[in-house]
Formats: C-alpha cells, sequence, structure tokens
C-alpha cells in the first residue's frame, strides 16, 4: 500500500459515496486507476465494506452502555458460548475479548434504562458462564468515529 491507497483510504473514509472521478480530482489521478485500485484493496480485505452511519439522535431517544462482562471460567468453550449468545443481541454492537480484570467489553445501544435493564435481566445475565456484569452508562459522547488513522 502506497501513500496514493493511503489517500483514497482516507477519503473513503470520510465519505464512502465519492466517486471515482471524484477522488481521482482530488489525488490528481484519472478515474480508471483510481477504480483500479479500489478493487484491488477490496480484494485484498483491506477495503471491508462501506456502510451508512446513523445519527443516534435523530432516530430515537437511546443510551449507550458499556458494560465490563467477567465469565466464571476463561475456557475456550466458555468464551465460544458467550460470543454465540452475544451475537445473537441486536443490542451489543462491540464485543470485545479483552486482558485484564475482566473478559469481555461491550458496547450497548439500547431506548433507554427500562429496555437496558430488561436486557441485562433476560439475556446478558442469563448467559450461562457470565459472573459479573458491570455497567457504565454513557452522559456525553465527546468523540465518535469510524475512520482508523492511516499515516
Amino acid at each position: 500500500m502506497d501513500q496514493i491507497d493511503k489517500k483514497i483510504l482516507n477519503l473513503l473514509q470520510s465519505n464512502s459515496r465519492l466517486t471515482y472521478k471524484e477522488i481521482a480530482k482530488e489525488i490528481n489521478l484519472t478515474a480508471t486507476p483510481v477504480f483500479d485500485r479500489i478493487k484491488k484493496m477490496e480484494t485484498a480485505g483491506i477495503i471491508d465494506r462501506y456502510v451508512t452511519i446513523l445519527n443516534k439522535e435523530n432516530i430515537g431517544p437511546s443510551l449507550t452502555v458499556f458494560c465490563q462482562v467477567t465469565l466464571i471460567k476463561q475456557t475456550k468453550e466458555a468464551s465460544r458460548h458467550f460470543e454465540e449468545c452475544i451475537n445473537q443481541m441486536k443490542e451489543v454492537v462491540e464485543c470485545n475479548f479483552v486482558s485484564g480484570s475482566f473478559d469481555y467489553l461491550l458496547k450497548v445501544f439500547v431506548k433507554n434504562m427500562a429496555s437496558y435493564h430488561e436486557l441485562h435481566q433476560s439475556k446478558l445475565s442469563a448467559i450461562e458462564g457470565v459472573s459479573l456484569i458491570n455497567s457504565y452508562f454513557v452522559m456525553a459522547e465527546t468523540k465518535t468515529t469510524t475512520a482508523l488513522p492511516i499515516t
């Protein structure tokens, strides 16, 4: 990946709806090499997918919660079971296996506190092998981005 590819990636991260022509104009190329470079990065798995990012405030009330989850046992089977259960929950938008004093860090979006309480009681704490859940409620987002730093 050279500097031109990195420029293309930065442009796409800021606006994935840019046309090949618009990208070409920004980086002083023609549309054909831009198309070829993007296709090559898609094929290589550098570009994973294109998505639409919704504004949470404009789609209704929402509550963001970070959950630290500790499992009773840290075995392959316990982790696999937990991850399978989490992957079924649409409210969990991120699940990360981490090192430290707990096992998983979840990012959860729900409508309100009552919705979170229901999720916590009927889904999260109902997963076999879950020992402890610590919940942290976001009062204000000070930075949110999907763009990865490319230098």
